[in-house]
């Protein structure tokens, strides 16, 4: 894409967004959806018998792609409404079919109904890019199930993971957020034919007071498009909660890959992960040697946006007076619109990260071994009880030694002697080979394994066979 470098360009365009999600939210999806709507409502009141002919439809059908915008923009500069300008362009395409354009319908019939659709699809390309990610980690998870590394908290070493269950835990609160927009999806519902001010006092008096055909006429224009049914009551527009509903899933996906984003970098610092780096990529201009997790900073940066940007359509929806007030409008453009672009940019960097992750496998164990000696130390009190040693005077002997090591560790630099102190103490009835036996990091991973093994066929599998079509792949633009 050119940018004009005198104008500004959104970052979504240029730098972050995928082509395929920004034109969900381009002029022409919007103004062809719209041609899709004056058909739908051409022929739904065909049917509910006014007097619209086949000509007419097949007219406006003929048109329905194509957009006269030089046209439009002309006229709108004259009357300073977009919808009538759209009206008079698309007649003057169709002119046998111009008397029966937008007939008995409000601005919103075409401007709300094309933002339900605009969600439905945009939530598509969402959903399509999470199941990549959750394929992604899937595969990961289940390569490195059963190499055990520290785990964390309060980011203080505790006890033992998995580095593939610490991915399963990525991937659920990713599924989460799957499972919540697909639900916000399936009560999705068109706006509908409503008027304006909801009470379909045009369709009425279009139709003699013949309530029957007015109810099928939305029926009609809901099956066009593909929609179980319209909304039960409405002012004007549809609900704006529909928008805060919608942009607090969106805010779902980004939190959890803000978390997912924080936890590699932090992996990254202690240099037992790497997202990918490539060949040529420059970490600082000034120091060379760096290789600094740039899209994971990427996702962070862009999940904040997210996250902040839900408060729009939520004050908005609070706002909203009576039947309708237009101070939505502007605001609404831009939030919902920019909360899919930041959130389809954030999966297209999190498709990039997981396709290529690193592990550096002995980093991870030679950390694990650093630390195992402390938390090895249960076991050990256990083995030594059994071989009669008093468990409350070997707690507190356990406790001193630990100490003692952690000090060398921390106030020397020296090596963990942990093991090499109990074996020395006698009261401890344990020899050191029998301590090193108590050294396997395995032993001390609990359920991790299992847990990924059944996390996959009980949670990832059901998601990846609904939703997955193929590998997307994602290439940086920056």
């Amino acid at each position: 894409m050119t940018a004009n470098k005198e104008s500004y360009i959104s970052p979504f365009s240029t730098r972050y967004a995928s082509e395929e999600m920004q034109y969900i939210f381009s002029e022409k999806f919007k103004f062809t959806t719209w041609h899709r709507l004056w058909i739908a409502l051409a022929k739904a009141e065909q049917k509910m018998g006014l007097d619209i002919t086949d000509e007419q439809i097949e007219e406006l059908e003929k048109y329905r792609d194509i957009v006269d915008f030089e046209t439009a923009e002309a006229r709108e500069k004259v009357v300073r409404h977009d919808v009538m300008s759209h009206v008079y362009a698309y007649g003057k395409q169709c002119p046998k079919a111009m008397p029966i354009i937008h007939l008995g319908a409000t601005s919103c019939y075409v401007g709300d109904n094309t933002d339900v659709i605009i969600l439905r699809e945009a939530s598509k390309i969402v959903l399509k890019k999470a199941a990549q990610v959750i394929k992604n980690l899937s595969d990961f998870a289940e390569k490195y199930k059963a190499l055990p590394c520290l785990a964390y908290t309060h980011l203080q070493p505790a006890q033992l993971t998995t580095v593939g269950k610490r991915a399963t835990l990525w991937m659920y609160e990713l599924i989460q957020d799957i499972e919540n927009l697909e639900f916000q999806l399936s009560n999705l519902k068109l706006l509908g034919s409503k008027g304006t001010t909801g009470t379909q006092a045009s369709f009425m008096e279009l139709f003699e007071g013949d309530q029957e055909k007015v109810k099928m006429v939305e029926k009609l224009i809901a099956e066009e498009l593909g929609f179980e049914k319209c909304v039960a009551v409405s002012g004007q527009t549809y609900s704006r909660k529909t928008d805060a509903y919608f942009l607090a899933a969106l805010s779902g996906f980004a939190q959890s890959a803000y978390k997912f984003s924080n936890d590699l970098r932090i992996l990254q610092s202690f240099e037992e992960m790497e997202e990918p780096f490539e060949k040529n990529q420059i970490g600082s201009s000034a120091m060379p040697y760096k290789r600094n997790p740039m899209r994971s900073e990427r996702i962070s940066s862009l999940a904040r946006y997210v996250i902040v940007d839900y408060l729009n359509p939520a004050l908005t929806a609070g706002t909203q007076w009576f039947e309708r007030t237009l101070d939505d409008s502007a605001n609404k453009r831009i939030s919902v619109a920019e909360a899919f672009l930041a959130v389809d940019s954030i999966l297209n960097i999190y498709i990039n990260i997981t396709s290529g992750l690193v592990v550096y496998d002995k980093v991870v164990t030679r950390r694990v071994m650093e630390k195992l000696p402390f938390m090895a130390t249960e076991n050990i009190m256990m083995k030594s009880v059994k071989n009669g040693g008093n468990r409350q005077e070997l707690h507190e002997l356990l406790r001193v030694h630990s100490h003692a090591a952690a000090a060398k560790v921390k106030l020397e630099g020296g090596a963990n002697d942990l093991i090499d102190r109990i074996a020395a103490d006698p009261a401890f009835p344990v020899t050191k080979e029998e301590i090193e036996n108590e050294l396997d990091p395995i032993l001390y991973v609990g359920r991790s394994v299992t847990q990924v093994e059944e996390f996959i066929a009980s949670e990832v599998t059901p998601v990846l066979e609904r939703l997955y079509t193929g590998e997307i792949t994602s290439e940086l633009k920056v």
